[in-house]
Formats: C-alpha cells, sequence, structure tokens
C-alpha cells in the first residue's frame, strides 16, 4: 500500500494532486488530504472523484509549530511510514498587502512551515519515497542581489537558515529591509528560503537517501490559472490546476534521477540555485 499527504489541499493545486494521486495510485493507496478548516477538508474529500485510491481528510496547520510533528506521529502509527509527500501550503500576499504587516504570518506558513513539514516527515519516508515542496522560479539566487546571496547559502542546518528567516522577517516588519538590498517582493526571498530548506535537508541525508532511492527536491509548476495568480498576472492562456499537477506528479512517482535531489525541478529539468 502506498501512503500519501498534500499540505494546503482543500483548492486550487493542491486539490489537484489530490485527485491525481488518487487516480494513480489506485484502490491499494491512501491520500491524505489536510488543510487548515474542517468543513473545507470534508467538502474537497467529497469532491474527489472515486474508484481510486481512499482519500482521508486530516487537519494540519503548518504554521501551528505542533501540527506537523503531530499528524507524522498519527500516520507512523497507523502505517510505519510514508511515501509521498507534498509541501503545498502557502499564504499568498496581494498586491494590495502591506509587507510589514503580513510578514509574520506569511513566514509562519511558507517559510517555518516548510522547515517544520521537512523535520517531521523527511524521517518518515519510505524506501522510494519522495517529498516535494511546491516552490516556483524566483527561488533562486538571481532573483536576489548578491550581498543576501550568503543568507541562503552559508546556513548549513535548518535552525540555522530558519535564525536567517527571521532577521529578514523582523527587518521587513521594523521597515530596515526598504533601506536594503532586499526585493520588495516578499515572494522571492520567502521562496529562495524554502528552496535552501530543501537543499540543506537534502545535503545532510544525501548519501542514505540516494542509496534508498528517496527523492527530496523542490518544484516549480510554473503560472496556473487560479484566481489569486489572477491579482498579479494575465493567466489566462495558464494551464488549470490539474494540468500543473502532472509534472509534479511524475517527479514524485516516476524514476529517480539523482540529479534532481536536493534541487528545483521544472518539468523535469533542474533550474540551477545560483
Amino acid at each position: 500500500m502506498t501512503v500519501a499527504l498534500v499540505t494546503g489541499a482543500t483548492q486550487g493545486l493542491g486539490l489537484a494532486l489530490v485527485e491525481g494521486l488518487a487516480q494513480r495510485l489506485g484502490p491499494t493507496g491512501t491520500v491524505y488530504l489536510t488543510g487548515r478548516n474542517a468543513d473545507r477538508i470534508t467538502a474537497a474529500v467529497r469532491a474527489v472523484p472515486g474508484g481510486g485510491a481512499e482519500v482521508r481528510g486530516e487537519l494540519l496547520d503548518v504554521a501551528d509549530p505542533g501540527s506537523s510533528a503531530a499528524l507524522a506521529g498519527k500516520i507512523r502509527e497507523r502505517h510505519g511510514g510514508i511515501d509521498v509527500v507534498f509541501g503545498n501550503a502557502v499564504m499568498r500576499v496581494g498586491p494590495d498587502d502591506d509587507p510589514r504587516t503580513i510578514i509574520g504570518a506569511y513566514t509562519e506558513v511558507n517559510n517555518f512551515g516548510t522547515t517544520r513539514l521537512l523535520r517531521a516527515f523527511a524521517p518518515l519516508l519510505n524506501d522510494n519515497g519522495s517529498l516535494i515542496v511546491v516552490a516556483s522560479s524566483p527561488g533562486t539566487l538571481r532573483h536576489l542581489a548578491p550581498a543576501l546571496h550568503r543568507r541562503f547559502t552559508e546556513p548549513s542546518t535548518l535552525d540555522e537558515l530558519d535564525a536567517q528567516i527571521v532577521r529578514w522577517r523582523d527587518a521587513v516588519r521594523d521597515g530596515s529591509a526598504r533601506s536594503g538590498a532586499w526585493p520588495g517582493f516578499v515572494n522571492i526571498p520567502s521562496k529562495i528560503g524554502q528552496v535552501a530548506a530543501v537543499r540543506i535537508l537534502a545535503n545532510e541525508r544525501r548519501e542514505n537517501d540516494l542509496a534508498r532511492g528517496i527523492l527530496i527536491a523542490a518544484s516549480c509548476p510554473g503560472m496556473i490559472n487560479t484566481p489569486t495568480s489572477a491579482l498579479w498576472w494575465d493567466v489566462s492562456t495558464a494551464p488549470a490546476p490539474a494540468q500543473a499537477a502532472t509534472a509534479l506528479l511524475d517527479l514524485a512517482l516516476g524514476p529517480r534521477d539523482p540529479a534532481h535531489h536536493g534541487e528545483l525541478v521544472r518539468h523535469g529539468e533542474v533550474v540551477p540555485f545560483s
């Protein structure tokens, strides 16, 4: 039996990943559809077409410091381990949002939520398992001033990276980031932080993971036609979530390429971090 989990799964790409996993894993599989709101989780589970894997709803708020570890403990007790994890939970930022106001909640979900998920679920990965963090192409250093690169290249542990995210968060909150080299669009440092977290964890585990066929990577699904993306860009010709999910599912379930381990992958190709 194959066991999978998707965070941020009640709508959009997350729900599409659940549906795709349910179809591909078949009746012997189990897919955990997780989110922060019980009613939305229930509605999303009911919306998944039948005939595939069992879809089970579970509360998981990655912004809650204990939530990922608690659910990981339940899954360990029920199944012994896990085969596929998609970290898709995200807090979106709109054009009218004041970064100083939202940065605390934003980093709790997107950055600390990512490192909590990695710490909780990477130890549960079965042989040939995969843990994929959904990121984006802005998660590379070419979008950041060179003076800031070491903030994301020097940390060798997730704790050290979290400390750098705290420094950036506090600089945005008190306004000092505006007078420095930080970009005004908080999505860029946040996504770079997510990819850096994947790189750090994958580097720590590389030899053992490659020997066991495990993949830990970030993935860029590209532009997706969703109402949130439409606030920023013209997405009228962009793929729907179900279409965008295909490449991510192929990455998680397909043949392993050692070159993908610890990298940001878009449509099967590595997007260089620097």
